[in-house]
């Protein structure tokens, strides 16, 4: 600031040498200019915004005009006034500390929110027990203006629990059915019935046609579970949507295998997350880079790309592991300068699968 204003105070004198070497006349022309574009300032701007710097300015040329030619300036004397006692207030006050508790610090309010967040079933009484088991001594009432002011429920939530907390807990007994369509080189809807397991992420192609109905989609199904053989008592629950095509018949081929078939809310994907993130991902990496000719290419198309996904394409959700995978140590850190990779192009190099040579 100190900088600025000296730049500007030598600015103005030598602006002040400039005008004494100039004749009366022209700086009479030039005053008559500035006088009127100082009017018409005045009518379009009721008040204009000044920074400190300009204050201090006009401050100090006030000292050098006597008081009746004032009223040049766009500013009263006193407003010059006023900001002379802001200054002066401003020097001479002290700053004062708030009556009261201390503020609730930064760390406390953002542990209190996640622990909230995180287990929406918890009051303000159990996260402020949470709070002192980990050495933060917090009154409950705190917890509770914490949570209000975030527009937190602070009492436990009395509904189910979301479709997503659902899964996830339940993710382990869970399958995901749901429909692809495909339309070939020759405008010919095909459509597509894959099975997931929720918990592997892993994927079953049961069949594709053109004219799928619920006795085909039955059938699928009674096929799905002679491949699953004794692995289908490790499921609990099959998420499906609404869709006409699965028939009552369907549904009792899972009922007779101890299965308990959930439909998702109408106009509700979510509720489907996992199959449908899927086929954004099997569009996105395979689909919509080639043309399919006919429901054979399709087949094939999709049972090599379902291979890739199910024995080689790392998952977040499992530690970057593909869904047939098994748990098993990281594997060791290798020397880059001596390790040989090798390529393996699926879907003729449209996909690429990457190993090390031994």
């Amino acid at each position: 600031m100190f900088l600025s204003f000296g730049y500007l105070i030598l600015c103005q004198l030598l602006r002040l040498v400039a005008q004494g070497m100039r004749g009366e006349r022209s700086k009479d022309v030039e005053i008559l200019v500035l006088r009127h574009q100082v009017a018409v300032l005045r009518r379009q701007v009721a008040r204009p915004d000044l920074e400190p710097v300009d204050r201090a300015v006009l401050s100090a040329l006030s000292q050098l005009l006597p008081r009746s030619r004032w009223s040049t300036f766009f500013v009263t004397p006193a407003t010059l006034l006023r900001w002379h006692r802001e200054l002066v207030a401003r020097k001479w006050t002290y700053p004062k500390r708030r009556p009261g508790r201390p503020p609730i610090g930064a760390e406390i309010r953002a542990l209190v929110l996640r622990l909230a967040r995180e287990n929406p079933t918890w009051g303000h009484r159990r996260v402020q027990g949470e709070l002192f088991r980990l050495g933060y001594r917090v009154a409950p009432s705190t917890v509770w203006t914490i949570l209000t002011a975030a527009g937190v429920d602070p009492a436990p939530r009395r509904g189910g629990p979301t479709w997503t907390e659902f899964l996830t807990a339940q993710a382990t007994g869970v399958l995901a059915c749901d429909f692809l369509h495909v339309d070939t080189i020759g405008l010919t809807r095909i459509y597509v019935l894959f099975m997931m397991e929720v918990s592997t992420r892993r994927v079953h192609l049961l069949g594709a046609t053109e004219h799928p109905t619920g006795e085909w989609v039955t059938q699928q199904a009674r096929n799905l579970l002679l491949d699953l053989g004794d692995r289908v008592a490790r499921f609990r629950f099959l998420i499906r949507d609404r869709d006409s095509k699965y028939i009552a018949p369907f549904d009792e081929v899972f009922s007779t295998a101890g299965i308990e078939v959930l439909r998702t809310p109408p106009r509700a994907p979510r509720a489907n997350a996992y199959a449908e993130r899927w086929v954004r991902t099997v569009r996105r990496e395979c689909l919509d880079r080639m043309l399919i000719y006919n429901r054979r290419h399709l087949l094939a198309t999709l049972g090599e790309y379902v291979a890739h996904y199910n024995e080689h394409r790392p998952h977040q959700a499992r530690g970057q592991q593909p869904p047939n995978a098994t748990d098993m140590p990281p594997r060791p850190v290798v020397d880059l300068t001596t390790a040989r990779v090798r390529r393996r192009k699926i879907l003729n190099g449209l996909i690429n699968e990457y190993s090390q040579l031994s």
